[in-house]
């Protein structure tokens, strides 16, 4: 259901660029609200991590996430809308730590690797959010009763499973923030994330208004919706693919992907070049996430909640820069040149992922 909401929101980007009269590098502003809102729950993310078990803040942050839906949807003004947008990404940072940190303690009680199928499940609910966003917009339901019907679907789900979630996973230690010398492990996994997030948030908000306007497609959520399919197609095989050829293959064969698919859908800015460079880089991103996940998980420093933590925010920073210069980028330039700073991100995995399995093969 996550996945679903989010992918509802991005669905709409196009609608709400169209409706607002919005320039690219206007829009790139707007889109600034959500890694600044987001980076405002650190220390309070931080803070719930030491402070209750994960579902508590799991349920109350998901609940408020789908409520913001509601404001965005229903949004007359600029400040209505960033008020909206500020607190759906708000509330996404701690569903995102929260349930990660679910996913990380349930894969303690399993021999083989979980947690990639866990993001696929997000990612399917993305794909499903996209089809129904794109069955919406083709039979023209106005945008806040689209989102008001994710909204009431949303908070009913989270009322059915919340009793299914696991408690008592609060960690007694590592749980503090350490000020000061960076820890190389987790640096090296928050610079893979800053680098994936750029590539992924890029996707997520200007997927469909590339296609709509380079590509010239007027459903225009046909971009996302291939790029989430193969994402989520690929995630349900991370975990088999990882046990095969190991995490340091994974992230230059990632990194290979993303870049081949970017340079296909610039190169050739049409249907089905686009189509398959779309798919490309849905398969090429969809192991960086869960794999930096799974390692963050086995920090000696920090309980898996707080690194995940930490790591978030260095994804808040590659959401911070990535979108909104991407923005500013296809106004001074076009938008196939500004999709050239995916293509560097997405290359920027392998010097990275070289780096941080040094360092982890030095500490052993």
């Amino acid at each position: 259901m996550a996945g679903f909401g989010f992918a509802t929101w991005a669905s709409r980007i196009p609608t709400i660029k169209t409706y607002f009269q919005l320039n690219e590098a206007e829009l790139g502003n707007l889109l600034l609200a959500m890694p600044v809102s987001s980076l405002i729950g650190l220390p309070i993310s931080g803070w719930l991590v030491s402070r209750f078990d994960s579902r508590f803040p799991l349920i109350v942050s998901f609940i408020f996430f789908c409520l913001s839906l509601n404001l965005i949807g229903m949004a007359d003004n600029i400040i209505a809308l960033v008020t909206g947008i500020c607190l759906f990404s708000f509330c996404m940072r701690i569903l995102n730590i929260a349930m990660n940190t679910q996913s990380l303690t349930l894969q303690r009680s399993y021999p083989k690797k979980i947690v990639g199928s866990f993001h696929g499940l997000w990612s399917t609910g993305g794909l499903a959010g996209v089809i129904f966003s794109t069955f919406m917009i083709s039979i023209k339901v106005p945008m806040w009763m689209h989102l008001m019907m994710v909204s009431g679907l949303g908070i009913v789900a989270a009322s059915v499973v919340y009793s299914f979630l696991l408690d008592k996973d609060k960690a007694s230690q590592g749980n503090r923030l350490r000020l000061g010398k960076p820890d190389k492990f987790i640096l090296y996994l928050g610079i893979m994330v800053f680098f994936a997030a750029i590539c992924e948030g890029g996707m997520f908000d200007w997927s469909g208004v590339y296609f709509k306007e380079v590509v010239g497609e007027d459903i225009f959520t046909l971009g996302y919706l291939i790029f989430m399919v193969f994402m989520a197609l690929s995630r349900f095989f991370v975990d088999r693919f990882i046990e095969s050829i190991g995490m340091a293959k994974m992230y230059i064969l990632s990194a290979s992907l993303i870049a081949t698919g970017i340079i296909m859908m610039i190169i050739f800015p049409f249907f089905w070049p686009a189509i398959i460079g779309f798919s490309l880089v849905g398969t090429g991103v969809a192991a960086v996430i869960p794999m930096t996940y799974i390692l963050a998980g086995t920090s000696s420093k920090y309980s898996a909640g707080m690194a995940i933590s930490i790591i978030v925010t260095y994804g808040i920073a590659g959401m911070l820069l990535g979108p909104p210069l991407i923005g500013y980028l296809a106004h001074l330039f076009n938008l196939k040149i500004s999709f050239l700073l995916l293509l560097i991100a997405g290359l920027m995995l392998v010097p990275v992922s070289r780096l941080f399995f040094q360092h982890q093969k030095r500490e052993e």
